[in-house]
């Protein structure tokens, strides 16, 4: 696998934008990285030069980027970089970076976030896979078992 991996560390610039394609969800949007540096004679830190870069996210983690990034916020991207160079007309060729995200997370050393687990539509569909039979109460028939709580403890409750 002869991928170029990256980390960028930096701040939401535009609007996650969100499209259902053929090939499933897909969302994009616009990272800036800017350098800092210790400025000597200032005695300060000073911002640099901003790399901007078009993120772009597959499936599910398209879809959990779109609602829950916003502009300005401090993210983490991990993900291969990939650098085109398009040719216009008339015009000088225009070079891009794009990071296609296998990951995407807030900077928790520069803020707080409350995670929130998002279910995936092949567990909503999920048969169950209890074992029957398990919980059922002493003179019970299997069908009469529900799922509540049982009154007895375990050991006694269950049918031999």
């Amino acid at each position: 696998m002869n991928e170029t991996m990256v980390c960028a560390v930096g701040n939401v610039a535009t609007q996650p934008v969100y499209r259902e394609t053929a090939s499933g969800p897909s969302a994009r949007f616009r990272l800036a990285v800017t350098s800092r540096y210790w400025d000597r004679e200032k005695s300060t830190w000073t911002d640099g030069h901003t790399n901007f870069f078009t993120v772009w996210a597959n499936r599910q983690l398209a879809a959990n980027a779109a609602a829950s990034l916003s502009v300005g916020e401090p993210v983490v991207v991990q993900g291969r970089l990939k650098v085109r160079t398009e040719l216009r007309e008339g015009q000088q060729g225009r070079v891009s970076a794009d990071i296609d995200a296998v990951a995407i997370g807030h900077d928790l050393a520069r803020g707080t976030s409350a995670f929130k687990r998002t279910g995936r539509p092949e567990q909503a569909a999920a048969p169950d896979r209890s074992e029957p039979g398990w919980r059922i109460r002493p003179g019970e028939a299997p069908e009469d078992a529900g799922a509540g709580e049982l009154q007895q403890p375990l050991e006694t409750a269950m049918v031999t």
